[in-house]
């Protein structure tokens, strides 16, 4: 059984728990008998093969969703949901930690109570779940299966025994925690983010490998609750592809929360000593070895191509970049497509939202949307969150285009200042001479929320200037993007005075 699947049946416990279950994966769930070619079959119920069965049914077109895991994929069940959720019992904890700075007496009696936050965690997955629960996609008139699916050729999948013959076919497997090759990490026993979300207590001692995104935000959210929490990262500043300054400023966020950190250091082996787990750190020639009590693996993640049998439907692949496609997201095969985690580099939730948007429009619709045509924001959910937005200065300088930033400290943005979330900043990068957004980055309590306004303005071709016309609630913290523009056009009016 999947571990996906396991942990849904061990939350099912509790009332919210087997709501859940009743919604992704009903356990009297019978699969219809199929009838006739469909016009879009779809492998994988995450976020992209989620959205694909709903737009094609409401596109009056007969569909069939096949899922072997859970409806929702890792993005409802031990992703997006429970991570943010389970950061945002963290963050509050932390804030109660120290509210004099806010001029409040802190209260007596404050305890972490992690059962009661898991059991908050099932709440809402059976809350979000009740939108695309197996029975509401039925009524909707997407054929919903469970049960591992294959090709049996260009035009017919397999599940549970039945032959689906399909028009179009979308693969919308997603992807699975990547394993670190270390010596005895598996025989010692480990976890990822598919185990993290039903425990009863945290760990004393946890060590976290890999400081990346997901590292970095449970990294933080174990350490405030209550962990000593050991983070490991091979590379000499936590998110790699970052830029520089907040890579710095999430290492002073998170040294100051009491993790211990270990840059520029490998995990090369780990043992069992008793209940305990000894780990053996590198870094340059110096060795050192830790004693915890759990280890998660947060590295990256790696695309579910396996046991698919891909070749009888003639798509092409590789198990470590995933399905092969091309900028309008077919395969190799030109009646399948693809899309979400199994095929792009980068993967969000939101990107799996976009390409079966593309996906619906050129299978369905005869649209030429394209791939490379996607402005794509992301974020770090730690604290403070770390965003960013289209070229970093040094692709724009590699790709020759010449570029100025406008750079605004958020201790200078009122309300930040007011909210006591003085650390970070926002830089806008535009082409020298025009008012351009080449790209953004922001470092804030808020910063997911705040790039979706430069999303939009590179998406809608809006200029640094006309942003600044845009008239902001005051007082917000995205007033700082306000603040960039008014730099931008400092700039205008010191070269007209000339």
């Amino acid at each position: 059984m999947a571990q996906m699947e396991a942990n849904a049946r061990a939350a099912e416990s509790d009332a919210d728990g087997a709501a859940l279950l009743g919604n992704v994966r009903p356990p009297d769930w019978r699969n219809p008998e199929p009838t006739g070619p469909y016009d879009l079959a779809i492998l994988g119920a995450g976020p992209a093969g989620l959205l694909a069965a709903r737009g094609a049914a409401t596109l009056g077109r007969k569909v069939a969703l096949i899922e072997r895991d859970l409806l929702g994929g890792n993005c409802l069940n031990v992703g997006c949901v429970p991570s943010k959720a389970l950061i945002r019992t963290s963050r509050l904890y932390a804030r109660m930690g120290d509210p004099q700075e806010l001029g409040v007496t802190r209260p007596d009696g404050i305890r972490i109570d992690v059962a009661a936050g898991m059991r908050r965690i099932h709440r809402l997955q059976a809350r979000l779940s009740r939108a695309d629960s197996a029975a509401r996609l039925r009524e909707h008139g997407v054929d919903v299966y469970f049960g591992a699916a294959r090709f049996a050729g260009p035009t017919r999948v397999t599940v549970a025994g039945a032959v689906l013959r399909f028009k179009k076919a979308l693969i919308a497997t997603g992807a699975r925690p990547m394993t670190p090759a270390i010596s005895g990490l598996i025989e010692s026993g480990y976890w990822t983010n598919e185990d993290v979300f039903n425990l009863a207590a945290v760990p004393q001692r946890l060590l976290v490998i890999g400081g990346g995104p997901l590292g970095c935000e449970l990294a933080q959210a174990f350490c405030r609750l209550g962990s000593h929490v050991i983070i490991a990262q091979d590379d000499p500043m936590f998110l790699a592809g970052e830029e520089r300054d907040a890579a710095q400023i999430l290492s002073d966020s998170l040294a100051r929360d009491g993790l211990e950190i270990h840059l520029n250091t490998q995990v090369v082996a780990v043992r069992r000593q008793g209940e305990q787990k000894v780990v053996d750190l590198v870094s340059d020639d110096n060795k050192t070895s830790v004693v915890v009590d759990e280890i998660l693996a947060g590295i990256g993640r790696e695309p579910n191509v396996d046991n698919l049998d891909l070749e009888a439907a003639h798509v092409e692949y590789d198990v470590t970049t995933g399905i092969r496609v091309n900028d309008f997201l077919q395969t190799s095969n030109p009646r399948i497509y693809a899309a979400g985690d199994v095929c792009l580099v980068h993967k969000f939730a939101h990107m799996a939202d976009a390409t079966a948007r593309i996906v619906l429009h050129n299978a369905l619709l005869r649209g030429r949307r394209r791939l490379s045509a996607l402005t794509v924001p992301w974020c770090t959910y730690t604290d403070p969150e770390i965003a960013h937005v289209g070229l970093y200065a040094r692709d724009a300088r590699e790709q020759g285009i010449p570029v100025k930033t406008f750079t605004v400290l958020m201790h200078d943005v009122d309300r930040a200042v007011t909210d006591g979330d003085e650390e970070g900043f926002l830089k806008i990068h535009v082409k020298e001479g025009s008012d351009e957004i080449l790209g953004a980055t922001i470092v804030a309590r808020h910063a997911g929320e705040m790039i979706n306004e430069l999303s939009l303005a590179i998406t809608a071709g809006i200029g640094l200037g006309e942003l600044g016309r845009v008239i902001h609630a005051y007082p917000t913290q995205a007033d700082a993007i306000k603040m960039a523009a008014d730099a931008y056009y400092r700039t205008r009016l010191k070269s007209a005075v000339r």
